[in-house]
């Protein structure tokens, strides 16, 4: 395998997710974080697209319910996850964490994740894609940003407060960056680019709908925004087979399906898994939760769908 990290065990438990831009605010006792040394990362190529404006922080890491995450991230990498030659089949995914686009649950949605595609012979490739900067002390971030005061409610029959809209112009050039960076290596890497896909979770989900709608350089074969945004969306022309899993317990749920109807109403392929529970940041999934096998659905999808095998 060409990946090694020295990093804490990772757990298979639920990761802090877009709490921040949901406006919701999780039990005290559910938010203690403690700070961690920056985990080894060998194989991380830095993908030398340029810092973070008005960004006074270095990048810093905590740990969550065993799960290592990063924040104040200004200098985006891409590591590598190469499955064993005897099980490669050449196929692969582009692979974005979540955490809100302020903190990046990097063993829960990124390196359990690369791990699990290796084991299905995907080659996989977990970007570390900048941040908006947070404060500096992970105490404050824990104070201002995660247990920041809930919205008060709005007047019955009034519209929800509208989450933030960040400019996602960093992240869509890391990720441009990594799929050039793919492209360039991909004879060495095994990696057939016709059959290279996406995959976020939470805002990584976003950001995956976001190069899809937006990229001239990043054309992924097939998506999967997992536990994304579900609002309804301009589908290009060009738009690949979507992929989706969400739980009804989704803060982001809320009933819609509009991303769904309109990839349909576009004549695109589209599957979608609705589960009765998992909550928000399932990652591959926590127990007794009916999301638990979104992956073995997702890895069955691609292969029906021929990604998994070469064209003759």
């Amino acid at each position: 395998m060409f990946f090694s990290i020295e990093r804490p065990a990772l757990g298979a438990a639920a990761t802090l997710v877009a709490i921040f831009i949901a406006g919701t605010t999780l039990p005290a006792a559910a938010q203690e974080m403690t700070p961690m040394e920056a985990p080894d990362e060998p194989n991380a190529i830095p993908l030398n697209t340029g810092g973070v404006e008005d960004q006074p922080a270095s990048e810093s890491w905590f740990e969550q319910w065993g799960d290592p995450m990063a924040r104040n991230i200004t200098e985006a990498t891409l590591t590598p996850f190469l499955p064993d030659p005897d099980k490669a089949n050449g196929a692969a995914v582009l692979v974005a964490p979540g955490g809100g686009f302020m903190w990046l649950s990097m063993g829960n949605e990124g390196w359990e994740v690369a791990e699990a595609l290796n084991e299905q012979g995907i080659a996989a490739f977990v970007l570390k894609y900048r941040l908006q900067p947070t404060p500096d002390a992970l105490e404050a971030f824990d104070r201002e940003i995660m247990n920041r005061p809930r919205p008060a409610p709005g007047e019955e029959g009034e519209a929800p407060a509208p989450r933030p809209r960040w400019d996602l112009s960093n992240q869509l050039e890391d990720a441009e960056a990594a799929w050039q960076m793919i492209d360039d290596n991909a004879d060495e890497w095994g990696v057939d680019m016709d059959r290279l896909g996406m995959m976020g979770f939470s805002a990584g989900a976003g950001l995956t709908m976001h190069v899809t709608m937006n990229s001239d350089v990043a054309r992924p074969a097939f998506i999967a925004p997992i536990y994304g945004g579900m609002g309804a969306v301009e589908v290009p022309d060009d738009a690949p087979p979507l992929f989706v899993a969400i739980a009804t317990d989704d803060f982001l749920y809320e009933g819609d399906t509009g991303l769904i109807k309109s990839w349909y109403e576009a004549g695109k392929p589209v599957e979608m898994h609705l589960f009765q529970n998992g909550g928000h940041g399932f990652g591959l999934g926590n127990p007794d939760r009916t999301s638990n096998i979104w992956f073995t659905n997702y890895i069955h999808w691609l292969d029906v769908n021929g990604f998994l095998e070469a064209a003759e």
